[in-house]
């Protein structure tokens, strides 16, 4: 049986990211929905093997003004209770979080992330991040670790940067699978939204030095991840 990866994805941008290439390279059946626009996400089947909640611009407690957000919560949960390998990233690791009972919204005061900022392991997470890395960021929100979930890595600015339940979830605050090209569309849509004046923000030029310093340790690091974690389901 063919086995798929369900991305469950919050825009309606290029679906080049690195978990796509990941899925072509692999030949695993990319299933790509989008609940904001109507999509269900189905039941947990015998040929899902991998779900992945992407990032987005939804507060992962407005179900109530979202309530298609309810239907991801549904898979979220569905996913858990039947150990198949689950990745939240940005408002997906929140969205996991919350499901399980922390807290997840915007800190006090208003700090943020866009660019690129140097990750550091925890000691349990060493195995997972080898060394110190710089990654993709773009959030001002962040998350309470969820009871039970493990402390992966953090930032200068934000103390949760990734956590794992188990051998089969994993949320991670920042976009390791963002490119060069999907950055600099953020780049062009922050600069539209007077993003760069917030707190934390780093300037444009900085961001694109950053990025074109770190992109391949990036690329080389998401790909052995998702080697490791989603591998396993192959």
């Amino acid at each position: 049986m063919e086995k798929r990866l369900l991305c469950v994805r919050h825009g309606d941008g290029p679906m080049d990211d690195r978990i796509t290439t990941w899925c072509a390279v692999n030949n695993v059946r990319l299933d790509a929905r989008r609940p904001w626009k109507g999509d269900t996400l189905g039941d947990v089947t015998d040929d899902l093997a991998r779900v992945v909640v992407y990032g987005g611009n939804y507060n992962a407690d407005d179900a109530d003004l979202h309530p298609f957000l309810n239907e991801e919560y549904r898979m979220i949960d569905a996913a858990m209770k039947a150990n198949v390998p689950l990745l939240g990233l940005c408002q997906g690791a929140l969205m996991i979080a919350h499901h399980m009972g922390a807290w997840a919204g915007a800190p006090e005061p208003g700090k943020h992330e866009f660019g690129w900022y140097e990750i550091s392991p925890t000691d349990a997470g060493r195995g997972t991040f080898p060394e110190t890395l710089h990654f993709a960021q773009a959030h001002f929100h962040t998350f309470d670790l969820p009871d039970g979930a493990t402390h992966l890595a953090r930032s200068a600015l934000f103390e949760n940067q990734a956590f794992a339940v188990g051998d089969t979830v994993v949320g991670l605050q920042f976009h390791p699978e963002q490119t060069i090209a999907g950055f600099q569309r953020w780049q062009d849509r922050a600069e539209g939204w007077g993003r760069y004046k917030e707190p934390g923000v780093q300037p444009r030029e900085k961001s694109t030095a950053l990025m074109l310093e770190h992109d391949a340790a990036q690329g080389a690091w998401m790909t052995g991840f998702l080697n490791s974690f989603f591998g396993r389901a192959t």
